[in-house]
């Protein structure tokens, strides 16, 4: 089968959500993570005080800003998200909610900070909502953001439920019921 005529499948979701990153120096880094954006089926990608150019970054071979928006914000006070969007910071803070157990917004923005260090406290402090990713130490970037999209994308798809036993069959989505359609009969006077 020709990669063009691969099935693509994507899982209907409610809302939106936007990834970016802050003060990052490593293009390919930032390449990888819109490259997965753009693959989880990110409305925008954006960067905070960070030294990126999709020109340098080679490793979004998707070249994710000719497909969905890139916001190049020069700082946390030049941010502007879309109205009602909650910012998300993903931080291995003690206080931070534990991934498996948030409830993703149903629009939303996911920010991580850079390399070696963490959000800005100008930038946490904008953030609605900080979440970790449970793990022992940090991992690279794009690696947390396609764990943060992946994790979104069982949350808030429509999957079928996991078989109660290894390789068993997934128990079949019920079928999508509103009821039945209500007759408007105009009053009679």
């Amino acid at each position: 089968m020709e990669r063009d005529s691969v099935p693509r499948y994507r899982t209907p979701m409610r809302g939106y959500f936007g990834i970016g990153v802050e003060r990052v120096s490593k293009a390919m880094n930032v390449g990888n993570l819109f490259r997965t954006a753009h693959a989880f089926g990110a409305s925008f990608v954006f960067t905070v005080a960070a030294d990126y150019s999709p020109h340098r970054g080679r490793s979004d071979t998707s070249a994710a800003p000719l497909n969905i928006p890139l916001y190049n914000f020069a700082g946390v006070e030049d941010m502007d998200l879309p109205h009602d969007c909650e910012l998300v910071g993903i931080e291995l803070l003690d206080e931070a909610v534990e991934l498996p157990s948030f409830r993703h917004p149903r629009l939303a923005a996911y920010v991580l900070g850079p390399e070696r260090g963490a959000l800005s406290p100008a930038l946490r402090a904008r953030c609605r909502h900080v979440v970790r990713i449970p793990t022992a130490f940090c991992v690279n970037v794009g690696i947390a953001g396609a764990i943060v999209m992946y994790d979104r994308m069982i949350n808030l798809g429509r999957f079928a439920e996991r078989p109660l036993v290894p390789g068993g069959e997934p128990r079949p989505l019920p079928d999508h019921v509103h009821g039945a359609p209500k007759k408007r009969v105009p009053k009679v006077k």
